[in-house]
């Protein structure tokens, strides 16, 4: 028999398990050894050996190889193994630093998987989706993607579209009954939900019959995952720029080496020089480096609680100048207290905060219990019509579900009402919440037989339903003084922020009743539920730190405006002269007539997620980059046509996850701007290192065509440039990609997204210092040279060891964009460590007497290091002033 016929007690007892108790850890650990974890299996991966040939690939370090064995059966073994130990050298750090890149990826890729919800040892738990296995006990919900084939065993108007399966894009309902047919298709199995496929309507529990590759999905080999690289805009506009400098890098060696041979050095030397030259000079790991620098700066957004899920994202954050905002859960706490409760016509005041079922309900300071009339069944109708449960672990309450129902489960404990009330009720239908309806309705049955529906949501939305009012101990129609008392209690509790909440009955007293277009009309309206959801207290100082930033932040939430500018006054958000506009004005605007007015506009109150892509367009249209955040299935769009999309790690549906680039692991607005802030320095961190790596290349470059040029002996042999190539540019350039912000990164205007790599004067800076460490280079080979004539290695040590100090000493400047002196020289103790291993090789090169030969090099004295220290210092001290 298939899965599909079984019925609950026999699936139960076919997998032994209980769905009141899901699986012990013992059966869980039997199981995943049984069938390991619920993961397609990945494509096969790129051989370790391949990854490292490829890094031989390149046109010029061929040519180099080809030169250096030339070399070696010229006799010329030094040189020819001294290069070639350096290429493979070089070889081994660019297939780390891939390999580092991939891993950091591979980790990314497993943090922002999907989580589901099981039952394991009578709790309800999340975990990531790889860890279920069969038997489990799973909750989904409308906006979740399936994560194994489960047999459905209850359904509250759950609808999946199974599109990645059967192709149909219509969603199809779900029931818990089995199925007495034979060898049905995965299409007509409605009583099954399979991996992959999407809840795009009300919510379920099933237990999991097939996990990894023993699904449906996985046995459709078209669907096998593979893994697709992207490269983001800077890596594609680095590598455009690599291949303009690779020309520009072979035209100078190429003028080098002809100028060279003019004037009557050997062709061979000049040759070897000048491929070793090329190979130096043209950058072909830095699109490498800004990978390894990206994926690192996303490692540590990682410890803020921020997963980017796109790489393009990071260099988008820096230019970011609007932030569109949920207020509940994200500028807000999430944890709903109800602090006021009005029916009878009256008020009553709840005492107590958060989820701690402790309090008390007073009537104009005097206590009432459960004998105040319809209190009690108003809180135990808000009991049953919910979602949510009340947990304690480790001595601390918290709710599983909706914070809005948490709110209300602990309203009625706070009466006494206990779980035990609500289980002699059974839920016989269910229309979900979603944000259009703004309304949630259950069909409940008592012990008695007798149905009658519960209604709760936004009191707009009720009233105009509601025909009939409880008031003390009747029923009675409800006329246009009830209406305008319960508005003036939903406005009193607006001036105080507190979000409203109304519910409401209606008997049902025939099934023709159960029909959905006629369930939610004549209702008989109970009260109002008034609830707090606190700001979150760092908030406040994030929106100030991206006020200086150039960035605003813009409140958008589904509360009544009294509420949201209540709110966003205490966060300081809304200025004197800040617009809030509801969803009734948005529908009333043109697309023209909001983009003329958005920019004075803060706060966006009863906002549906379809308005949200009208502001998004709106933002857009006047030329900001806009980050938008979301949670729900129908946020997606925005979410997905804003700049930078950004979905909740805890209440965010894997719909909207999958649209966004950027996931916020705790739901909180700070850690926007705290990924901001990382995002920005992630970039500017970039910049660092290709000012570095260039204006390195640039005096390399220029020391060899200055000597030719004046006639002069080759400043530096082969393996000296290939030396400086390896030790210089690699270890201080990739310290650079780890380097702190600076102190005012968060005060500087958002970059503009069209600014070009060489922007703000980095190009003057780049050709400014290479020109400069060019000449002092030159100059101490020149004044050693020419002082000793007939001692050409020892000039050439003296070319050798300025020009490295020269480097060395340079990368401290390019940690600022102002001046060497603007920042602590210490503040970053990776580039300190990797400028100290420098020296030290650098040292063993000179001083370690088996590698002078090698590498052309002869004992240095005390007056030798001050003239090269001095030299060296010029062209970092010298812009240090000029602040240029």
């Amino acid at each position: 028999m298939q899965w599909y016929q079984l019925d609950k007690e026999t699936l139960e007892q076919k997998l032994h398990v209980t769905t009141e108790k899901g699986l012990t850890s013992k059966q869980i650990e039997t199981r995943r050894k049984q069938h390991g974890y619920n993961e397609l299996d990945a494509g096969k991966q790129t051989a370790k050996w391949l990854i490292f040939i490829k890094q031989f690939q390149d046109f010029m370090v061929l040519v180099l190889l080809a030169a250096t064995l030339i070399a070696g059966l010229l006799g010329e073994y030094i040189d020819a193994i001294a290069i070639m130990v350096i290429v493979f050298v070089n070889g081994f750090i660019g297939f780390f630093q891939e390999q580092k890149a991939e891993k950091s990826l591979a980790k990314l890729k497993e943090l922002s998987a999907p989580f589901a919800y099981v039952l394991r040892d009578k709790t309800w738990e999340r975990i990531p989706s790889k860890d279920i296995v069969v038997g489990d006990v799973i909750q989904v919900r409308s906006g979740d993607r399936i994560s194994a084939d489960i047999r459905v065993i209850d359904s509250k108007s759950m609808e999946t579209e199974e599109s990645s399966l059967t192709g149909e894009s219509l969603p199809v309902t779900k029931h818990a009954e089995l199925i007495n047919k034979d060898e049905l298709g995965p299409q007509d199995q409605s009583n099954m939900a399979f991996m992959g496929t999407l809840v795009t309507r009300g919510s379920g529990t099933g237990i999991v019959v097939g996990t990894g590759m023993n699904t449906v999905m996985g046995q459709i080999a078209s669907l096998m995952v593979k893994t697709k690289k992207t490269i983001t805009p800077l890596e594609h506009k680095l590598a455009e720029l690599g291949k303009i400098l690779i020309i520009v890098a072979l035209i100078l060696t190429a003028l080098v080496v002809g100028v060279g041979v003019f004037q009557g050095h050997p062709v061979y030397n000049m040759f070897l020089a000048g491929v070793s030259l090329a190979v130096a000079a043209i950058p072909e790991g830095l699109p490498a480096i800004v990978t390894v620098a990206l994926s690192l700066g996303v490692q540590r957004m990682i410890k803020k609680k921020a997963i980017v899920r796109k790489l393009s994202a990071v260099e988008t954050l820096g230019s970011a100048s609007v932030i569109c905002s949920d207020k509940t859960g994200t500028m807000t706490e999430n944890q709903m207290t109800v602090k006021e409760v009005y029916l009878n016509d009256k008020k009553l005041v709840v005492t107590g905060d958060g989820y701690d079922p402790i309090g008390d309900y007073y009537s104009t300071n005097t206590k009432v219990d459960d004998q105040f009339p319809h209190l009690k069944s108003m809180l135990l109708y808000g009991m049953l019509c919910n979602h949510a449960s009340l947990l304690v672990k480790k001595g601390k309450n918290y709710v599983n579900g909706d914070p809005t129902d948490g709110a209300l489960l602990v309203a009625a404990r706070k009466l006494g009402l206990t779980q035990a009330d609500g289980e002699s009720y059974r839920i016989v239908k269910e229309i979900p919440f979603d944000s259009t309806r703004k309304r949630m309705s259950m069909v409940v049955e008592d012990e008695n037989k007798r149905q009658f529906l519960i209604t709760k949501g936004a009191p707009d939305v009720l009233l105009p339903r509601s025909n009939f009012i409880l008031s003390n101990n009747e029923k009675r129609l409800m006329k246009a003084a009830d209406k305008a008392r319960i508005n003036d209690a939903i406005n009193g509790m607006g001036d105080k922020a507190l979000r409203t909440i109304a519910i409401a009955i209606k008997p049902i007293m025939s099934t023709r009743e159960t029909d959905e277009g006629l369930l939610e009309n004549d209702l008989t309206f109970i009260g109002l539920y008034g609830m707090i959801d606190p700001p979150r207290k760092e908030v406040k100082a994030a929106i100030q730190d991206c006020k200086e930033a150039g960035i605003k932040t813009v409140m958008i939430t589904g509360d009544h405006e009294k509420t949201a500018r209540a709110i966003a006054t205490d966060l300081n958000l809304l200025p004197e002269d800040g617009l809030v506009l509801d969803g009734y004005q948005l529908n009333q605007l043109s697309s023209d007539e909001l983009i003329k007015i958005i920019d004075r506009v803060y706060v966006f109150a009863r906002v549906t997620p379809e308005h949200k892509l009208k502001i998004v367009d709106a933002f857009q249209q006047n030329g900001h980059i806009v980050a938008m955040t979301g949670d729900g299935v129908n946020d997606a769009p925005a979410i997905k046509a804003s700049d930078i999309g950004i979905s909740m790690g805890r209440s965010g549906t894997d719909v909207a996850k999958e649209a966004s680039s950027l996931i916020l692991m705790d739901d909180n607005f700070a850690t926007i701007k705290d990924a901001i802030n990382e995002g920005r320095n992630i970039y500017e961190n970039i910049r660092k290192f290709i000012r570095y790596l260039l204006a390195s290349n640039v005096g390399e470059i220029l020391v060899m065509l200055f000597a030719v040029l004046l006639g002069l002996p080759l400043p530096l042999v082969p393996v000296q440039i290939l030396w400086v190539n390896l030790v210089t540019d690699g270890l201080p350039a990739m310290a650079l990609g780890l380097d702190k912000p600076e102190a005012d990164v968060m005060s500087r205007k958002p970059r503009h997204p069209k600014e070009g790599i060489f922007a703000r004067g980095l190009g003057f800076k780049i050709v400014s210092r290479g020109i400069l460490i060019g000449i002092v280079t030159l100059i101490g080979f020149m004044v050693t040279y020419q002082g000793n004539p007939d001692n050409l290695v020892y000039g050439q040590t003296v070319a050798f060891t300025t020009l490295v100090m020269a480097q060395l000493i340079h990368v401290f400047d390019c940690r600022s964009d102002r001046s060497v002196f603007a920042r602590n020289p210490f503040g970053n103790k990776y580039l300190v460590l990797a400028v100290l291993s420098s020296i030290a090789m650098l040292l063993c090169v000179i001083y370690f007497e088996p590698l002078q030969p090698i590498f052309h090099t002869v004992f240095l004295g005390i007056r030798d290091w001050i003239f090269i220290l001095a030299l060296s210092a010029i062209p970092t001290v010298f812009f240090g002033f000029t602040k240029k």
